[in-house]
């Protein structure tokens, strides 16, 4: 059985890699990119870079910043207006997941029309938009290489995902030195994201021989750098090797899907305004107890990529070791619980069945090595609590 694989085109990696976006506009016949960011990254001055490298090439780049944290549809529709009042022929996605997000989904809205519900799952989007150069400052979602997008729907409270070929950038640009401002709390979110990806590839239904070398590769990265990215944001290896492991975890979960976190995770954020890699991270030491006896020498497998098992542990041994680092790094990143993020209890239970209900609809525990019921992701929110 053969097993098909998505990536960019093009793939630039390493320090100053975002200086070669001028050569790959002109590689793909582009003249009139719109960098679509958000407010800090012009604040930071990356926008700013990105235009000063581009005019030194005489190409002239607009910036849209009124992208939001997590993408809305309403946000959404801003930077279509924008782009079809512009008649850009690219776009240049910088920032986090949220700016990239965004960017794919206006680069299909504004070339094909439409409702952004038009284009959520199942319909599989294999259309193509204007090309998207990704230019990622978080080591985390991995979103500069899958064919996904989430963008909420905010009169439901829904994180539509969005899947196909048509979001996949263009091209990827793997520039660490952009994450060395990245604040701790920001590092924490997307790393344990990215952990999360990775481990999801590998335990996924979908896995298969490609995804699982990426996926390995991924935690091998993430799993001794973490803390040292979160603890000493100057540190350059640690940040390297954070975002050559969050790359790699996109491809592998791109090429494989995610599983049963990321299902719950998104109503999470829905509801209750959590950041997406927050909620993953809320949600990861629990979800893996729950899944662990349905792929226990997956799961082992994990736990020895990440550095907190040896190949002379048991599958047993590993998978405890496994919970107890997971649960240890949630401790150390300072992740709260739901409680402690300040969400309402009431609002929180009250709104159980109908996360549960989203969380399924969303396909992804189907992937899950336990495909859990809605009683079950109904009380794994309960443990969360």
């Amino acid at each position: 059985m053969s097993i098909q694989v998505i990536l960019p085109r093009i793939m630039q990696i390493g320090e100053g890699a975002s200086l070669a976006i001028p050569d790959i506009l002109k590689s793909l016949g582009c003249q009139k990119p719109l960098i679509i960011t958000d407010e800090m990254m012009v604040k930071l001055g990356y926008a700013g870079t990105l235009q000063q490298c581009l005019s030194e090439q005489q190409i002239t780049a607009e910036v849209f910043s009124d992208t939001v944290p997590e993408p809305t549809i309403s946000s959404i529709q801003a930077g279509v207006d924008k782009v079809r009042t512009g008649d850009f022929d690219s776009i240049i996605a910088l920032g986090g997941g949220s700016p990239i997000d965004s960017a794919k989904a206006i680069s299909i809205l504004s070339k094909f029309g439409g409702k952004m519900q038009d284009y959520k799952f199942p319909t599989i989007v294999n259309q193509t938009g204007l090309p998207i150069i990704a230019v990622p400052t978080t080591a985390g979602t991995g979103s500069e290489v899958t064919r996904f997008t989430i963008i909420t729907d905010e009169t439901t409270d829904e994180k539509m995902l969005c899947v196909g070929i048509g979001f996949m950038p263009v091209a990827a640009l793997i520039d660490f030195s952009l994450t060395l401002s990245m604040p701790a709390r920001i590092t924490a979110d997307t790393g344990i994201d990215a952990l999360t990806h990775a481990i999801e590839a590998y335990v996924s239904k979908k896995a298969n021989p490609y995804s699982d070398c990426q996926a390995l590769s991924a935690m091998r990265l993430i799993g001794p750098n973490l803390r040292k990215a979160y603890h000493k944001a100057d540190d350059k290896a640690a940040r390297e090797a954070m975002m050559l492991g969050a790359t790699l975890a996109g491809i592998a979960f791109s090429n494989a899907s995610v599983a049963m976190v990321h299902g719950m995770s998104r109503p999470i954020g829905a509801a209750f305004h959590v950041p997406h890699g927050l909620s993953n991270a809320m949600l990861l030491p629990t979800v893996t107890e729950f899944s662990i006896p349905a792929a226990p020498s997956r799961y082992a497998d994990c736990a020895r990529a990440i550095g907190v098992a040896t190949q002379q542990d048991t599958d047993d041994t590993a998978n405890s070791k496994l919970l107890d680092e997971l649960r240890s790094l949630n401790d150390e990143l300072q992740v709260p619980t739901p409680e402690a993020f300040g969400i309402n209890r009431d609002e929180y239970f009250a709104s159980l069945q109908s996360m549960a209900e989203q969380a399924l609809a969303s396909g992804s525990p189907n992937n899950n090595p336990r495909v859990p019921s809605a009683a079950e992701v109904i009380e794994t929110y309960k443990k969360l609590w």
